[in-house]
């Protein structure tokens, strides 16, 4: 480590564990001159992604679920941009930013890593090529637009052949991520077909596929046969024990032999580490860095890993801990604590952590949970699934507005507006004088006679 100089703290990634580390340090550490802290992140924002189904899905409004970061941390330095190489000898870290990607280099004395996963495709057929995702806030609003555009098209006459590849929907996964997707885009799109005159709500198809015998495992049995039950009731098809073995432009062949007519596979059933580890000369776990019960990566001083960068076992069970935010944010928490602790010297604290629960929302205000050792279910555990994750969503400026979206959901219908980020139209004449703007028109001018 460098001994002159203010101690620097680089924090890599701004997902849960990244930005409660900066805040917990940015509490601590605010006024001490003698250390920087700087988070460096792709996107200028922190997303939580516990909602995102909701955007895809038209309840609530896509910017009332992000939080600039500069918002949320007004001494932590923040760094827009990417991580490309870590040097761990160095102490440095390579990053790069703006339309010309222009190259840094940053050096630490203790390095966070907390990037996050991606998603994996385990090299199934055409599985990248047509597959959505739900990863990002681009991922939901792509969705949201793939489902309107699909209705929008199969909606004309010339169309009638194409109607069931347009209005066949597959969710990849049964997991937490995989269940609220399915239940919202299933909601959605049985609202919106009402205002389709050449469609109905039986030409809709929509399925979940799921690799293991009951979904959303995580919960116990009674809990997913519940889900899958009321998924069913509410016309979402469900198949157990089959997966995805290769998608085309229009078509998706299952395990089970069967082949599905459709355009619109989103895939849930897969993460890997960010592949940036795999240049690390760390100790690893499927890809994950094994740290110690600091959270510090073995053989390495100063360099720390969390959420789901990280190998991080529970030494009551020996088990790894699941990659969850609930896990990430205590992590990042824990890691900041443990930094300040090297810096003036106290006693470093393990991570320990039991899961309090677990909550799935699945469609029409009904619900999954799994409390202190309790099941709950229906319109209860749906409304305990709003009520703590409202309470986890950074800044009283958010809160209000997803709680007004909320509200104004109970009376009025889902938005049909797709998100289009193309530009509008142009032309340019270089032989043709140039047009007046709008309000320079002639019907403008009467106006000032």
């Amino acid at each position: 480590m460098r001994t002159s100089g203010p101690k620097r703290i680089l924090i890599l990634g701004g997902g849960f564990g990244g930005l409660y580390a900066a805040l917990h340090l940015e509490k601590v550490l605010a006024h001490d001159p003698n250390v920087e802290v700087t988070l460096v992140n792709r996107e200028n924002f922190f997303l939580f992604t516990p909602m995102l189904h909701e955007v895809a899905a038209s309840d609530l409004d896509l910017t009332h679920i992000v939080n600039p970061f500069r918002k949320l941390l007004r001494k932590v330095q923040f760094f827009d941009g990417d991580a490309h190489s870590i040097d761990l000898a160095k102490q440095r870290v390579v990053v790069s930013h703006g339309h010309m990607h222009h190259s840094h280099e940053l050096e630490y004395d203790h390095l966070v890593i907390a990037l996050g996963a991606i998603t994996n495709f385990h090299n199934l057929p055409g599985l990248e090529e047509h597959a959505l995702t739900m990863k990002s806030l681009g991922d939901a609003m792509y969705l949201r637009s793939r489902l309107i555009d699909n209705l929008e098209e199969a909606d004309f006459d010339c169309c009638a052949d194409l109607r069931e590849p347009l209005l066949t929907f597959l969710v990849a996964g049964g997991g937490f991520a995989g269940v609220e997707t399915i239940a919202s885009l299933n909601d959605f799109v049985r609202q919106a077909v009402k205002f389709y005159p050449n469609l109905s709500e039986n030409l809709l198809r929509v399925l979940l596929v799921h690799p293991g015998p009951l979904i959303l495992p995580e919960l116990g049995e009674s809990l997913g046969k519940y889900a899958q039950k009321k998924l069913a009731e509410r016309g979402v098809e469900v198949r157990v024990n089959t997966r995805v073995r290769e998608v085309t432009e229009r078509e998706v062949r299952l395990s089970d032999g069967t082949a599905i007519q459709t355009n619109t596979v989103i895939w849930t059933a897969g993460i890997s580490p960010n592949p940036l580890l795999d240049s690390l000369s760390c100790k690893k776990e499927r890809g994950r860095l094994v740290v110690n019960h600091y959270l510090e990566v073995s053989d390495w001083a100063g360099v720390w890993a969390l959420g789901d960068c990280a190998h991080v076992v529970d030494h009551k069970t020996g088990r790894p801990y699941p990659p969850t935010a609930q896990h990430a944010l205590r992590q990042g928490k824990v890691v900041a604590c443990n930094i300040v602790a090297a810096l003036r010297g106290g006693k470093k604290r393990p991570f320990e952590y039991s899961s309090v629960g677990q909550l799935v929302a699945i469609g029409r205000r009904v619900g999954v949970a799994h409390i202190l050792g309790i099941n709950f279910s229906g319109f209860f555990a749906w409304w305990l699934w709003r009520t703590i994750y409202l309470t986890k969503l950074p800044r009283f400026e958010k809160k209000v507005r997803v709680a007004l979206d909320w509200t104004l959901d109970l009376m009025f219908s889902k938005d049909l507006v797709k998100f289009l980020t193309t530009r509008a139209p142009h032309i340019s004449h270089a032989d043709e004088p140039a047009q007046p703007r709008g309000r320079e028109t002639g019907i403008a001018r009467v106006g000032r006679r």
